[in-house]
């Protein structure tokens, strides 16, 4: 049986326990060792299998818990009692605390970065292929060591589901006459989709480390509510827990206990597909690993008639302030739950923050002597705020086809490095780039959509800012956001205020700008970053200049990098200007007529 998943023919194959036990473990190994080799994962994968005895016994459908626990436990002491790996990995700090704390510790030390290789590189396709008819299960084996390092947060379940993707892609093309030009249409969207679930699970982790468990649970309601709202609120309620914990569960790296729990999570949803949607039906026909991947990206199912439960009861029964303080947890999921139905349109974190304002206002009204008076003003308020996400969103892509996307990614730049001077220059441009290639991806869509993909972005993006934060404090103003609340992390983002505490350090011109002959070989994006972490130092050192005085700067350094570069002796012209700007304190020179000397110091 076949399944087209992410455009490639999936042979449905169902793993034994013993492989899915050996894969897990490695997964879990590589994500833990990330600067281990191939080799050594291996090699210690072998010894944690055969020591560990409760996985020996590990029946299909009984819990793993006994043994993934046996697992991590065996696998910690290993590093610990290596005093060479430990601090080959820079576990040596973790190695002196217990056992739980030493998790926790071993955790902090995963890099979610551009540090390790992509997905498997293949600098040999005919080799490859040579490989894979020797050995199959070597080419899926490497395939699961180098996504994993790659990506220390990316769920056990979803790097088996990809790694069978992959081992068909490499079957496929190897039969192909033009292998190289199969590998890149068929992988590709592996890639993309390693790349995009990877930050979502890293955000669904920090979001379970941040903030309470309750905050975690109410995601997961809304998601599943949005995806299944016919299913009464007592299974969403429960499916919401048992996801909730499950992602604790691989968040922890306990990458056995996530895969075979996801798994049996799938197959309760799929016995009880018939009240929970109609649109898991084809996943269910499928087998471990796809199932869980396929039921996780099915579409939501249709709305059904809720005309007999209005909304209004929540803010219009003189009863709710009695069941807000008796049973307040069971008030207010069943809120989100109902309010969720009806508006799978928004995007999680705008009915995340219509729940908050309802949480904030029933705190308000209930100490009130009439109660009913105050919240019965609750449905203008979700309006409000929902209308309230939508045109920031409107206006920052109006900004965006009114500006074109370069000079929009420039306006980023110097808004951001106002509000968070303390990132490098580098970080800056980066950080504003996924910004603007959110922008560009998500404008051009019609409204509902367009305002789903710009918050589902932000949040990824913003997620991402705050666990640098975490790393390394940035500023109070960031801090504040990325810790206050989850639901309006957005709109704090959106209206944070310039760093006026920040004093930039005195920079030399060669740290402001750097005039090199190099920049003559630099392909156009690589230029582009060159000017913009330029605009972004300028701006730390003058913070209170124009737009204008900015862009004029940026302009001449545009017209000076390429009249040195139409010299004969680029190097000789790019080495006089560093030296003429020198002589000028962080000013870019007259060239040729290029125009007026453009002093940083002078700017106001």
């Amino acid at each position: 049986m076949y399944v087209s998943f992410l455009g490639c023919s999936i042979l449905i194959l169902s793993l034994a326990l013993s492989q899915v036990l050996c894969f897990s473990t490695s997964i879990m190994v590589a994500q833990f060792l990330q600067k281990s080799t191939y080799q050594e994962v291996q090699t210690i994968v072998e010894e944690l299998v055969d020591r560990a005895e409760k996985c020996k016994v590990l029946k299909p459908q009984e819990s793993p818990s006994e043994c993934s626990h046996q697992l991590m436990t065996t696998f910690l002491e290993h590093v610990c009692n290596n005093q060479g790996m430990a601090d080959k990995q820079e576990f040596s700090d973790c190695c002196n605390i217990n056992n739980k704390a030493r998790l926790k510790c071993f955790l902090l030390y995963k890099k979610d970065d551009t540090e390790y290789s992509d997905v498997f590189q293949i600098p040999n396709l005919e080799q490859i292929c040579e490989v894979d008819k020797e050995n199959q299960a070597s080419v899926k084996e490497r395939y699961i060591y180098e996504t994993s390092r790659k990506h220390p947060f990316l769920y056990g379940p979803t790097i088996l589901t990809m790694s069978a993707c992959y081992e068909t892609a490499v079957r496929s093309c190897c039969q192909e006459e033009n292998k190289t030009e199969c590998f890149q249409i068929k992988l590709e969207p592996i890639r993309k989709y390693v790349r995009e679930i990877s930050l979502r699970h890293h955000h669904l982790c920090e979001i379970g480390i941040k903030f309470n468990h309750k905050v975690s649970k109410a995601v997961e309601l809304v998601l599943l509510t949005k995806k299944q709202p016919k299913a009464n609120f007592s299974e969403i309620a429960k499916l919401a827990g048992d996801v909730k914990n499950l992602h604790q569960t691989c968040c922890e790296g306990d990458v056995v206990a996530c895969v075979l729990g996801r798994s049996q999570l799938m197959n309760d949803t799929c016995s009880k597909q018939s009240t929970l949607s109609s649109k898991i039906t084809p996943c269910c026909a499928l087998s471990v690993p796809f199932r869980g991947e396929c039921i996780i990206n099915s579409e939501n199912d249709d709305k059904p008639d809720l005309s007999s439960r209005p909304l209004s009861r929540f803010t219009e029964d003189r009863f709710v302030c009695k069941q807000f303080i008796d049973k307040q947890d069971d008030l207010l999921p069943e809120f989100l739950y109902e309010y969720s139905r009806r508006h799978s349109e928004l995007a999680v974190s705008v009915i995340l923050r219509v729940y908050t304002v309802y949480q904030n206002l029933l705190g308000k009204c209930c100490k009130l002597e009439n109660p009913l008076e105050c919240y019965s003003h609750g449905k203008e308020m979700f309006q409000r705020v929902v209308g309230e996400s939508h045109e920031r969103i409107k206006n920052y892509c109006d900004l965006r086809e009114k500006l074109g996307d370069a000079n929009f990614h420039d306006r980023l730049i110097i808004l951001y490095t106002k509000k968070v001077p303390q990132l490098s220059a580098q970080e800056l441009v980066t950080f504003t780039k996924n910004m603007a290639a959110a922008a560009t991806k998500c404008c051009p869509l019609r409204d509902e959509q367009r305002f789903v993909c710009m918050e589902d972005s932000a949040k990824l993006i913003l997620g991402a800012l705050c666990r640098r934060h975490e790393a390394e404090p940035i500023n109070a103003g960031v801090g504040h956001c990325c810790e206050d609340s989850y639901a309006f992390r957005k709109p704090c983002f959106d209206d944070l205020q310039v760093d006026r505490t920040y004093i930039s350090p005195p920079l030399s011109c060669d740290q402001v700008i750097s005039l090199k002959d190099d920049l003559c070989k630099a392909r156009e994006e690589q230029f582009q970053t060159e000017k913009q972490k330029l605009l972004s130092n300028l701006v730390k050192q003058k913070p209170r200049a124009t737009e204008m005085q900015f862009q004029s700067i940026i302009a001449d350094f545009a017209h000076l990098v390429e009249t040195c570069c139409q010299a004969e002796e680029s190097e000789m012209c790019f080495r006089g200007e560093v030296s003429l700007s020198k002589q000028s304190t962080l000013s870019i020179p007259n060239v040729n007529g290029l125009g007026e000397k453009h002093s940083v110091d002078g700017l106001v």
